[in-house]
């Protein structure tokens, strides 16, 4: 069983309003299987790869039009606490915290720049049972404007260490903003943030991007556009796996890793 450490990236789960749709699509494009619904629970749904919970589909709540979207939680021994270092450092709590039978206590939160997150108090359901694996969660970054803000806000909710990425003699890299946050001694890198650019349209909010490992990157974006999904950027090579960020055909963003696929040297961070 997976141990996670305060501020380790623990769960991800996305609401859509047609489930069967989107586990028809993230079975073909990631392999997976599903659970079965839990209906005392809004239909909640696990989604596994080789038998291991890696994420869960749940459709709206009543009434509620949110867009789809993938939710990236973090750990937290007490969530209640968690919540109240949010408000205290500009964050906004926008649902909870709140209990889970004896799952655990989960809390949705805004950072000050507007990309949201969740927090995870685990209880009986510890988190992933699989990372870094394809099928499975890898990664993720934070997508912000103002990276003066999230900077701020994360190292005082959570107890990380933050390391800017150094370009080097990497023209393409010179305008790059990347921040690196980790936790523990030695330092574990646990999430990225990265500043937004002109590339990106105004109306696009900050936001979570989590990254799902992939045997094929190429393929599975084909996948994605067979399905109906779209391609935002990529496939690229980088030194960590290559990549693409898409969609799904219901509008859920997300990106594909091939982590065994790694082109140039590492970057330095400092």
């Amino acid at each position: 069983m997976l141990e996670f450490p305060e501020g380790a990236p623990c769960w991800v789960d996305a609401m859509f309003r047609d489930v069967e749709a989107a586990k028809t699509f993230y079975g073909d494009v990631l392999g997976w299987t599903f659970g079965e619904s839990s209906s005392e629970y809004g239909n909640y749904t696990q989604a596994y790869s080789d038998g291991k919970a890696v994420a869960a589909v749940v459709p709206p709540m009543p009434g509620v039009d949110a867009p789809s979207q993938w939710c990236l939680y973090f750990a937290s021994p007490d969530a209640a606490a968690t919540a109240g270092k949010v408000t205290a450092n500009g964050g906004e709590v926008l649902m909870g915290p709140m209990q889970v039978g004896a799952f655990g206590t989960m809390l949705i939160a805004k950072e000050p720049s507007g990309a949201v997150f969740g927090v995870w108090q685990p209880g009986e359901h510890k988190g992933f049972e699989k990372m870094g694996e394809a099928g499975s969660y890898a990664w993720a970054e934070v997508f912000t404007r103002e990276p003066a803000k999230p900077d701020a806000f994360l190292t005082k909710v959570f107890p990380y260490g933050a390391e800017r990425m150094d370009p080097g003699d990497d023209p393409e890299a010179a305008d790059m903003d990347f921040m690196v946050f980790s936790v523990g001694d030695p330092g574990q890198p646990v999430l990225g943030r990265m500043k937004m650019g002109d590339d990106f349209p105004p109306e696009v909010p900050p936001y979570v991007q989590v990254y799902f490992a992939v045997p094929d990157c190429d393929e599975a974006v084909s996948k994605t556009q067979k399905h109906g999904g779209k391609l935002y950027f990529g496939p690229m090579d980088s030194p960590f796996g290559r990549f693409a960020a898409v969609s799904d055909p219901q509008g859920a963003a997300f990106a594909v890793i091939d982590l065994t696929t790694t082109v140039g040297e590492m970057p330095s961070f400092g």
